[in-house]
């Protein structure tokens, strides 16, 4: 028999070696590879084709290739998961033959958000749940105390891949729910469950039957302290869309965002709000993150970003303080920390304030996580506001990139954003020039700007 042959994976980027080292050469991490074994070639298979020269490999070759002009262009079917916002982050529904990967951190409602999902298509579909981490009992306790519609939905208790398998193959589901994928082994890899190999064999095996029997696969994964996925990091190369659930402990709204998507738009944004019968969805996601007070503070700006497909509008807060450390403090929840640190030199060198001995502290409110560069504008004047203490018009909506020679750049979707500061009552937007409309909603005054000078007049 063949030596079996191994090598080493990091946890933490998915790189591999041949062999063991201390410390990661792709992410400069250290004691992060794990050993896994690899499967070797079929027996034989390097003689049937072999013998032949040249033409060694013809008789192995049984497809033919074909121009990408003659490609059936079908669109790709779907169905609803009964959850519009689920919908819309996987680009319009769940396609068969996928595997959907949903990660976040403990609470964060993934095992509530699938069950939902679970119980509403199981009166129409063949759906089976697969729980790896709890019982039975606690599963129907939660459908139970969520009012969940439990009739046709099937259950296993299962952490055996080999076993699952034999399930489904006699099931036949048209949606598999795995929860979770790190609770998941074979038998044939010696190393424990929530390993490396374990893992990604498992998903593997799990991915090969959803695309050979057109199943919708739907797994959970935990993650890790830094919000990355734990262990499975190589998972996003072999899944077709890769989901994060977002939200603390201490807010009841929770985001789905999604990473990667084979089927749709990367980093589209759905929000939910966990209430007592489980998640449900917020269709105007604007108005709750637009629930400002009644008295007017300063370093308060609303400003809009664009989330996928639609755009949001969403309250900025910044708050300066004299520092008394001779290292003045720079903190950003919401926001790139780097990306603060460079706007407030912009700040300096082109608008003549200086903020070196001030504790900068900034936050989006609701959680948001904003990863586009249209904040800068709105963020330079909610630090302004701080600074000199003068409250912002309430009315107003800003947007716009600031480049590090003081100028005003463009954001896609102009246009549109300006519309949905209308839509809910702003009558003032500070928007870039390239961004300005040729004629304005009504009711709504726009300043086009071209430089943070211009900008800082505008005020």
């Amino acid at each position: 028999m063949a030596k079996a042959k191994s090598a080493f994976v990091c946890t933490e980027c998915g790189a591999e070696y041949s062999k063991w080292q201390g410390q990661c050469s792709n992410c400069r991490e250290w004691n992060t590879l794990s050993e896994i074994r690899l499967t070797s070639a079929r027996p034989g298979a390097a003689a049937a084709s072999g013998g032949a020269g040249r033409g060694g490999y013809a008789g192995a070759l049984t497809k033919e290739v074909v121009d990408l002009s003659g490609v059936d262009l079908t669109e790709v079917p779907r169905f609803s998961s009964t959850f519009e916002e689920f919908d819309r982050v996987l680009g319009g529904g769940l396609v068969p033959g996928s595997a959907v990967l949903l990660g976040g951190h403990p609470g964060a409602g993934k095992s509530t958000l699938l069950l939902q999902t679970a119980c509403r298509l199981a009166q129409s579909k063949r759906v089976l749940y697969v729980t790896g981490e709890e019982s039975l009992s606690q599963v129907a306790m939660r459908a139970h105390r969520l009012q969940l519609p439990t009739q046709g939905l099937k259950m296993l208790a299962e952490t055996s891949v080999e076993t699952l398998l034999a399930v489904v193959e006699r099931e036949r589901p048209e949606v598999l729910i795995i929860d979770s994928i790190q609770t998941m082994h074979l038998e044939d890899i010696g190393s424990a469950p929530g390993g490396v190999a374990q893992v990604r064999e498992s998903a593997a095996a799990l991915t090969r039957f959803a695309k050979q029997s057109n199943t919708v696969l739907l797994l959970v994964g935990h993650v890790t302290k830094d919000g990355t996925l734990a262990g499975p990091k190589v998972l996003e190369h072999m899944i077709d869309a890769s989901l994060l659930l977002e939200g603390g402990s201490d807010s009841r709204f929770r985001t789905l965002r999604g990473q990667k998507n084979r089927f749709g738009a990367v980093n589209e944004l759905g929000v939910f709000a966990m209430v007592e019968l489980g998640l449900k969805e917020v269709k105007n996601p604007s108005a709750i993150f637009l629930s400002r007070s009644e008295e007017q503070a300063s370093g308060s700006l609303v400003m809009v970003v664009w989330e996928g497909t639609r755009p949001i509008l969403v309250e900025v807060q910044a708050l300066l303080d004299e520092s008394a450390l001779g290292n003045p403090r720079r903190v950003a929840v919401g926001l790139d920390h780097n990306r603060l640190a460079m706007l407030l030199a912009v700040l300096h060198k082109h608008g003549g304030l200086f903020t070196g001995d001030q504790d900068v502290f900034l936050n989006v409110v609701g959680g948001v996580k904003v990863l586009e560069t249209s904040a800068d504008l709105a963020v330079l004047l909610a630090v302004v506001s701080s600074l000199q203490n003068r409250p912002l018009p309430r009315e107003l909506v800003v947007f716009g990139e600031v480049g590090l020679s003081g100028e005003i750049r463009p954001v896609p979707s102009g246009q549109e954003r300006i519309v949905e500061a209308a839509k809910h009552g702003f009558t003032r937007a500070i928007v870039p020039r390239g961004n300005a409309p040729r004629q304005a909603p009504a009711g709504m005054q726009v300043v086009a700007v071209d430089k943070l000078s211009e900008a800082l007049e505008a005020l």
